[in-house]
């Protein structure tokens, strides 16, 4: 059994392309579907991560992802190296350059989430502050991993490690069939456009001197990406919007671009594209970040409640339009280099 990339089994996932040919799939490799909402995500039993997966496992999930978008497992007993050893089954691991210090050291693929609650009291603020500052529309939390990099991550592997005991819910939506779900008309239209996507989109800064805007100037990160993505794998095209890093659709003016944003962010966050998933200590939760977006939890920081996670990022590559032109870097990304 082995614990590397395997490319023969991504080459046959991609085989997988009905329904009922992903149930055989799954039900060959020994593992039970069971499909969470209408579009988007399903539970995997019958899988131990810990254990190591074979072969038709690891096609099989790959298979479910592509078509679910976003898989669940729950009751694993993952630690920091298992966690490590099942991602790379599916990819190469992203190694940030920092981290905070909940991140355990010696794992430097790991990024702990618990790690965000330090962001604010960097800048000077507290983290409610910190968080109200940089939420300016109320669709702003909706995003994908990295999303501003020129290569963001192809997927991410989110494990549960202490969670509330209510609360804390992760959602996501399915951007290949909010896109399918436009009028044709409007299809075409978004077909041709392209968006500018930035770290820091519509922070609103403190009077005064302000920290987080020095570290935004400082470290700024920007690409353009085209407005409907060809998934690289499944050839759907995705609608690839969202709330945290889209800063404009180049060729239109801001007002024209903000009137079209926001009815496209409205229609990909549809409720009938979405899931919401309740976590438990060793649940797993394995998405497509090219074909998805995530909201994270906001109901719990004034419950007091501990909340750890720990995730593992999927290299990914340069998105490309439907005309075949791919993403271009504005500043501070490069592919590979993270």
């Amino acid at each position: 059994m082995t614990t590397e990339f395997d490319s023969e089994a991504r080459d046959m996932a991609k085989g997988v392309t009905t329904d009922a040919a992903l149930e055989e799939c799954v039900r060959a490799a020994g593992l039970t579907l069971r499909p969470a909402a209408g579009h988007i995500g399903a539970g995997i039993e019958g899988a131990d991560l810990a254990a190591g997966l074979d072969d038709a496992q690891v096609t099989a999930i790959r298979a479910a992802v592509l078509r679910w978008k976003v898989v669940f497992f729950r009751g694993q007993r993952l630690d920091h190296a298992g966690h490590v050893a099942f991602a790379r089954r599916f990819g190469e691991p992203v190694v940030l350059r920092k981290r905070g210090s909940a991140s355990p050291a010696d794992f430097p693929e790991i990024e702990t989430t618990a790690d965000r609650l330090e962001l604010g009291g960097r800048f000077g603020m507290d983290h409610e502050e910190w968080l109200g500052r940089r939420r300016h529309t109320l669709l702003r939390g909706w995003h994908c991993d990295h999303g501003a990099r020129v290569d963001p991550p192809a997927a991410t592997i989110l494990r549960a490690e202490t969670v509330p005991p209510y609360g804390g819910d992760t959602t996501w939506s399915n951007l290949a069939a909010a896109y399918a779900g436009l009028s044709a008309p409007l299809r075409r239209f978004a077909d041709g456009l392209r968006a500018e996507h930035r770290l820091g989109v519509g922070y609103q800064p403190r009077p005064g001197d302000d920290a987080y805007v020095r570290h935004l100037l400082d470290h700024q990160v920007a690409s353009v990406h085209p407005l409907v993505r060809v998934h690289p794998e499944t050839g759907e095209r995705v609608l690839y919007v969202n709330g945290y890093y889209v800063e404009q659709i180049t060729d239109l003016s801001r007002a024209e671009s903000a009137a079209i944003l926001e009815l496209l962010l409205a229609e990909a966050t549809r409720p009938e594209y979405t899931v919401r998933f309740r976590w438990e200590p060793g649940s797993v939760a394995f998405w497509d970040n090219r074909a998805t977006i995530h909201l994270a939890p906001s109901d719990t920081t004034h419950l007091g409640f501990p909340r750890t996670m720990h995730r593992v990022m999927l290299t990914g590559d340069i998105p490309a339009g439907v005309d075949g032109r791919p993403s271009e870097p504005v500043t501070g990304t490069e592919p590979g280099r993270w």
